[in-house]
């Protein structure tokens, strides 16, 4: 329960990079504050600042503006009263699991005689008593995650901050530990004063925070907070859970928009680049021919995790897709299939490509490739060039994944061949194109 007392707050914080003359904004004007007694989740699609917003907060990356308060006074430097479990297990191999949890406290300058106790009892209360002398190769991965929760706690940190600690488990062992840690936040078991989990797994989210802050990307900013007003522990299957889950989706996947807003502008274009989704077309195509054989061709967004058993962000990375191309409209938490989209899900393998290529020669990132390749000798171009080229709009990791997606989707569509060879891009139409 929280007692009202602001532990942090965030302040109009932005964080921008720098790429040669570039500025990129990845967090935007975000304001946060998180009380004593919460569990608060984070929750946004991948590449929205969800993790950014963690390093600037535990101070291990100061913000380009605004302010970081802990208690009412800024913060300075790294936070001593905050600690994070990464989702990687990050421990060191050649280490006892007492001795990588004793490592946190040795850091403090803690000394044997206190820190060996506190590491067993922490130890014991995550549940891996017996397994204080076994090495990081002879544990499971979530026996190993265990360790790092208990290497977090040792410090016993008025904020445990959670950067999508359960996502490199497997499903079974992420459930356990999810579980575990919600006995021990519960029943008061660790100091720990809140809790801030970064995630982007709706039900996650929904079945352990109080208070979750959904944000959206491009750039990374806030939509809305909802408070989760479930006793625990949390029935997945009841009614009052599923329709949070319904509202979740609805407030990320928003609403089909006109077609100048949905499609953004190509670069050099006045407007905002839109990036296009990381998505295969195997998995589009799964998708629409799923919501075919659903009566009105529709079906609730949140239902598709466990129809399809994807994690909810693969489904609104495929729901974004499938609304761009205008094969669905989205509203409300609903997807629903347009005559396109039934179409599509009902053509031959050579229509759908040609109904695939017709729809994305739409799409001003796609319209400005071609565009290039037609202006260039011999109608082709190095991919590093056109990289550099989407590295004037976009982050440098991110220009690569947009890269990535132009090729896959073009050479799906015929439109685009690559020559891996010497990652060379061509017109498919090109008579001096390469054989690929």
């Amino acid at each position: 329960m929280t007692n009202g007392t602001p532990l942090l707050e965030l302040k109009h914080i932005h964080q921008i990079y720098t790429s040669g003359t570039r500025k990129f904004t990845a967090v935007e004007d975000v304001n946060l504050t998180v009380q004593e007694g919460e569990y608060v989740a984070l929750l946004g699609p991948s590449g929205c600042g969800k993790s950014t917003l963690l390093r600037i907060l535990t101070g291990l990356q100061k913000p380009s503006e605004g302010m970081v308060l802990y208690r009412g006074q800024p913060l300075e430097g790294v936070n001593p009263h905050a600690t994070i479990v990464f989702q990687t297990f990050a421990l060191f191999p050649w280490l006892t699991v007492l001795e990588n949890v004793e490592l946190a406290l040795k850091a403090r300058g803690i000394p044997p005689s206190i820190r060996t106790p506190r590491a067993l009892d922490l130890i014991d209360r995550v549940g891996l008593d017996g397994f204080e002398n076994a090495y990081p190769r002879e544990l499971s991965g979530g026996m190993r995650q265990k360790v790092g929760f208990a290497r977090a706690m040792a410090v016993e940190p008025e904020l445990l901050c959670l950067d999508e600690p359960f996502s490199a488990l497997d499903v079974l062992s992420a459930e356990s530990l999810r579980g575990e840690l919600l006995e021990l936040w519960t029943s008061g078991s660790i100091p720990t004063k809140a809790i801030l989990m970064v995630s982007h797994n709706i039900e996650e989210a929904v079945f352990m925070a109080d208070r979750i802050v959904i944000m959206d990307k491009e750039p990374g900013r806030i939509l809305a907070e909802l408070e989760i007003p479930l006793a625990h522990p949390r029935q997945r299957q009841s009614d009052e859970f599923r329709a949070l889950i319904d509202d979740v989706y609805a407030l990320l996947a928003g609403q089909t928009q006109p077609e100048s807003v949905e499609l953004g502008a190509a670069p050099g274009e006045i407007g905002r680049v839109r990036s296009l989704p990381d998505v295969h077309i195997g998995d589009l195509t799964g998708l629409l021919e799923h919501l075919a054989e659903k009566p009105g061709d529709r079906d609730d967004i949140y239902r598709l995790t466990e129809e399809l058993t994807l994690d909810s962000d693969h489904v609104l990375r495929l729901t974004e897709t499938a609304e761009l191309l205008g094969f669905v409209t989205v509203a409300k938490g609903d997807i629903e299939l347009t005559p396109l989209g039934e179409t599509f899900a009902e053509a031959s393998i050579l229509a759908r490509k040609e109904i695939f290529a017709s729809r994305i020669r739409r799409l001003p990132l796609v319209r400005w490739l071609i565009g290039m390749l037609q202006r260039a000798e011999k109608h082709s171009l190095k991919s590093e060039v056109v990289k550099v080229a989407l590295e004037l709009e976009f982050p440098p990791e991110e220009a690569g994944k947009q890269l990535e997606t132009l090729i896959q989707w073009g050479r799906y569509a015929e439109i685009l061949a690559y020559d891996d060879s010497d990652e060379e891009i061509y017109l498919e139409s090109t008579p001096e194109k390469v054989a690929v």
